[in-house]
């Protein structure tokens, strides 16, 4: 069949679930995706192998360091291509799963590179044509460069490298402190690396709520990495058995000369729509490189609509993948809608950090009075009884209406504890609503009730 409803061109979290969303609307559906494996980045080379890694180095570092304290004690052994095996396992069983998930839904995936010649036509590879009602381009982003550094993906990596490191190294330089740099980062260093993070702005975690980023710092220092904020580098030479950076400050200076076995490039990525022939088309693209789509995610070239990481908004595989079945859902006639305000932000070390809404200082910006409501992970009893006591829940409410504006969490589980807040904001919830909530003891959320008992000026617990 080379005739569609819709033809998607890409098959990271956005495309894929927009194909089987589209499919289960009735639509005929045909998913174009050239590396020859689903699931984009973030099953690839992303969020699912990273959070692996993360996953079996904090089994290691606890077994190393914590096991003893539990009365457990053992002898450990770093075996890291067992480690990396399994990470590689996990990530062909999901890629698998995805291609199961297509049959099901009688998706037809096609293997290939994908290039619109119409509004109605998509080229594969440059001679399979398939005709289409719809288009949809949900081609993800790739690594931003870094100017005068070169990756080779051995001795200076960016996250790709970084998942397939064959060794730990004794010297791993991170340039970037944002989420991707701090997770890989605190990998290598519970596998024994010495980590230097150089971070351009005078803290990390990018826009995050500036106390939270605070002790964030602090408690990624008290691990062992080190950290230089307002710093850029300039260049990087690569001597084959290690790599000698060039810095100096953000604001200028004297340059100063760091070494290290191997540099980590993580500033950020971009959208890729390389292939894609959009100029040719005439799909209009923004200053920084994003399609440009209006508030139901067509282009200006009707027919053809944009999601996930080609688009303005949070560069996320969850913003993607609600993205996707927006689109598709408003092409099948039905009404769909994101509210990039209310998707939330992970960092998946340890302590998490997770995020949604508005911080203390987007408030103080737009001259928006709020109360403030915090809940220290010390004084909850879960916390306590299973040793993970750093961090915080932070709740900012409306001084008006207490309609909750934000809610900023650093601590253990913290990713999964925000979901509680997400769903309260979607429904437009106050802080108070969040305090009447019967929450189970013992329990970590203990502390996000705690905190919207705090607002209203009524904490129990400390």
């Amino acid at each position: 069949m080379s005739e569609f409803d819709l033809v998607v061109i890409g098959g990271g979290p956005g495309g894929y679930v927009a194909a089987i969303r589209a499919s289960q609307l009735g639509m005929s559906v045909a998913c174009v995706e050239k590396r020859g494996s689903l699931g984009g980045t973030c099953l690839n080379v992303g969020c699912i192998p990273s959070k692996a890694l993360l996953n079996s180095s904090e089994k290691y570092e606890d077994a190393r360091l914590h096991f003893a304290s539990h009365g457990i004690k053992a002898k450990v052994e770093l075996d890291l291509p067992t480690m990396l095996s399994h990470k590689d396992k996990i990530v062909l069983d999901l890629t698998k799963g995805i291609e199961g998930l297509f049959k099901k839904n009688k998706v037809t995936y096609v293997v290939g590179a994908g290039e619109i010649k119409s509004a109605n036509e998509v080229i594969v590879n440059g001679k399979e044509s398939l005709k289409t009602k719809h288009i949809l381009i949900a081609t993800g982003s790739e690594v931003t460069p870094l100017p005068g550094v070169t990756i080779d993906e051995k001795r200076i990596v960016s996250s790709t490298g970084a998942l397939t490191l064959s060794e730990v190294p004794k010297h791993l330089v991170v340039v970037g402190g944002g989420v991707i740099g701090l997770e890989l980062g605190s990998v290598w260093r519970r596998l024994g690396a010495k980590v230097t993070v150089v971070e351009f702005l005078d803290k990390i975690g990018g826009p995050m709520d500036a106390e939270i980023a605070k002790q964030f710092h602090r408690v990624l220092e008290k691990q062992g990495i080190e950290f230089k904020l307002s710093t850029k580098v300039t260049a990087a030479e690569n001597k084959g058995k290690s790599v000698a950076l060039s810095l100096e400050a953000a604001a200028g200076g004297s340059a100063e000369k760091l070494e290290a076995d191997v540099v980590l490039v993580a500033i950020g990525r971009r959208p890729y729509t390389a292939g894609l022939g959009l100029d040719k088309v005439g799909v209009k693209l923004d200053n920084r490189g994003r399609v440009e789509v209006d508030g139901h995610f067509e282009t200006n070239v009707k027919g053809i609509y944009a999601i996930g990481d080609v688009i303005a908004g949070p560069m996320l595989a969850h913003k993607a993948e609600e993205d996707g079945v927006a689109a598709v859902e408003t092409m099948a006639g039905q009404k769909g809608h994101v509210d990039y305000n209310l998707v939330p932000g992970v960092i998946y070390t340890w302590p998490e950090v997770a995020t949604v809404g508005k911080s203390e200082e987007e408030l103080k910006a737009a001259g928006v009075a709020y109360k403030a409501g915090k809940f220290p992970f010390l004084a909850n009893s879960r916390a306590r009884s299973v040793a993970e006591t750093d961090g915080l829940v932070k709740i900012l409410a409306c001084a008006k209406t207490d309609r909750v504006l934000g809610v900023h969490i650093i601590g253990p589980d913290a990713g999964t504890l925000i979901a509680e807040a997400v769903a309260v904001m979607e429904f437009g919830g106050s802080s108070e609503d969040i305090a009447r909530t019967c929450h189970a003891h013992p329990t970590l959320n203990e502390a996000v009730k705690e905190a919207a008992l705090a607002v209203l000026g009524r904490a129990v617990h400390i």
